[in-house]
């Protein structure tokens, strides 16, 4: 490599990195457009370069903005850590723990918050240039961005800092780019962990995103890209995933958490594809599609939706009851197939009380197509919920490892709104669990014993 072209921040010329690493990447991303002035030279000119964060924390008071190609900037951990569950432990018992904070290359937002309409200005890293060609091959690779609080947002549903709000961004790409990667990366209390507008050829892969309000928001439009291998989880606010008008992209092979208000929300989203991913929720509208989304695929993924296990988020949920869906679909020429959906949660919890809870529902269009989905409904008979002293990991894996005390739930497990027409159920509910009008849709019933 070479050593003109490789930043460590720790020697840097210019500024105190532990105090503000912002302005020192400011400071090289400023010395890099000095040197590297000559667009076509040998046919290069302008190889960009690698900002290296050795592991350690870095408070970041000045926003990092990024205006040049090819740039890499990476760290030696993505460090992340549950900061959710330090805030919500008693004091007196975090002076036994190992550590309390995330860890590995880590950068500290210590940014005023921003208001909705001015969001970018809360984000750690802001990305944008004009003209063309598109700002291209911007790399963020393993290290974490701590939001470090959230903030009380009036509601009292629960403390400040399980409010998922804070004004705070990770990665906010306002420009339209060109082969962008983010990898191997952490992010947590971030009211927003990444945001990107007009992406074509992104890979968001193998990360850490969770407790942010919402993990990945692809806005404007954009087209060819791939979300696969994240662990991640937002909060009951926000999104896991959001994609608007967009075409070509590939969901594959994440786990996610919850308690995202949906895991999956597409807006507009055309042939695009969703497939061998685990989503966990503890609400209905876990995959949401409205407006205009026609011709996706959400095949051969895991459902499930059970109930909230932790005593500090048992009043938060995303306001859905439980006829809206698990999967809740406007659109056309859809395919929904070999699904594993699974519920389970107590009677006395389905909102409103009595409600048979629907699993797939399509609420308007043409030519969708369910088949061979699998659906598994059972009812609590005797939830245990938390302990008084019983924290969150241990009471979600109970709650998730549940066998016993469980009887069959009766649902909808597909229901075709009149405004839907000429769409077909192959296989995914008996006679008595598909709701729809069957002079205008096809049915194959789901066989009983």
């Amino acid at each position: 490599m070479d050593g003109r072209n490789f930043y460590d921040v720790t020697k840097w010329k210019t500024g105190d990195p532990y105090q503000d690493i912002g302005a020192v990447m400011n400071s090289i991303i400023a010395d890099i457009k000095i040197r590297q002035t000559d667009s076509d030279e040998n046919e290069g000119g302008k190889p960009g370069a690698v900002i290296y964060l050795p592991v350690g924390d870095y408070r970041l008071a000045t926003q990092v903005v990024i205006d040049i190609s090819y740039l890499k900037i990476m760290g030696s951990g993505h460090g992340f850590t549950s900061s959710s569950i330090r805030f919500n432990t008693p004091e007196d018992e975090l002076e036994n723990w190992h550590e309390i904070w995330p860890g590995g290359s880590r950068i500290l937002v210590d940014l005023p918050a921003a208001s909705d309409e001015e969001e970018r200005s809360g984000a750690a890293f802001y990305v944008k240039r004009d003209g063309e060609p598109r700002i291209s091959s911007v790399e963020f690779e393993n290290f974490c961005i701590d939001g470090l609080h959230f903030v009380d947002d009036g509601t009292k549903k629960t403390s400040g800092e399980n409010t998922y709000k804070n004004g705070k961004t990770g990665i906010y790409v306002e420009s339209a780019q060109d082969s962008f990667r983010i990898t191997g990366m952490g992010f947590v209390y971030l009211e927003h962990g990444i945001v990107i507008y007009h992406a074509d050829a992104l890979a968001i892969h193998d990360n850490f995103i969770a407790e942010c309000g919402s993990c990945i928001e692809l806005r404007g439009w954009g087209q060819a890209s791939k979300i696969t291998d994240n662990l991640m989880g937002a909060g009951y606010k926000g999104y896991s995933i959001y994609a608007q008008n967009f075409g070509g992209l590939l969901i594959a092979t994440n786990n996610i958490f919850p308690r995202g208000m949906s895991s999956v929300h597409f807006e507009n989203v055309m042939r695009s594809t969703i497939t061998g991913n685990r989503f966990h929720s503890f609400y209905p509208g876990m995959l949401v599609f409205c407006g205009k989304c026609s011709d996706n695929m959400i095949a051969s993924n895991h459902f499930f939706r059970d109930y909230e296990p932790w005593k500090p988020m048992l009043a938060c949920d995303n306001g859905q009851d439980d006829g809206y869906g698990i999967l809740n679909v406007s659109g056309n020429y859809n395919s929904i197939m070999a699904n594993h959906i699974s519920e389970t949660v107590k009677k006395d919890d389905i909102k409103p009380k009595g409600t048979v809870p629907v699993i797939i529902h399509v609420v308007s269009g043409v030519g969708n197509f369910i088949s061979s989905n699998h659906i598994v409904a059972m009812a609590e008979t005797s939830v245990k919920r938390e302990k008084e002293d019983e924290g969150c990991y241990s009471a979600q894996v109970e709650a998730l490892l549940a066998s016993d005390s469980l009887a069959p739930l009766k649902v909808t497990t597909v229901l075709i709104e009149k405004e839907a027409r000429q769409n077909t159920v192959l296989d995914s509910g008996s006679e008595a669990e598909v709701v729809m009008d069957r002079t205008e849709n096809a049915f194959r019933a789901t066989p009983t014993v």
